[in-house]
């Protein structure tokens, strides 16, 4: 009996240490795509407020966000696309990167694609 219990105690805590793992993993993603979101609509240069932003200032901009949320990017992993000019123009962003989820005895990584939705070109 003691054995049972024991065993499934043991089950219960590793559940939930994966799955803290996988959520947070997944929480960071969405969190980080929401910034990119953000990042991309260029709210401030729309009504003049501040002047637009070049690819290199908002791939720097993602990976500042990303850094907030423990997600390490190297520039290579971020995408800008463009379309149109100035005040008219649209931004796509888009990274590529993976996580890894460290468990009791191995380990395996999750692989996240967060974009601002439809790609421009």
């Amino acid at each position: 009996m003691k054995v049972k219990i024991f065993i499934g105690i043991s089950v219960l805590v590793f559940v939930v240490i994966v799955g803290w793992q996988i959520v947070s993993c997944e929480l960071a993603n969405v969190e980080l795509q929401d910034d990119m979101q953000d990042l991309a609509s260029q709210a401030g240069a729309r009504i003049g407020f501040v002047e637009p932003r070049s690819d290199e200032d908002l791939r720097r901009a993602v990976m500042r966000k990303a850094k907030e949320h423990d997600i390490v990017l190297d520039p290579d992993q971020v995408r800008v696309q463009r379309t149109g000019s100035g005040d008219t123009s649209s931004v796509y962003l888009a990274a590529d990167y993976t996580a890894l989820v460290k468990l009791p005895g191995g380990s395996f990584t999750l692989h996240f694609t967060p974009s601002t939705g439809k790609k421009v070109f």
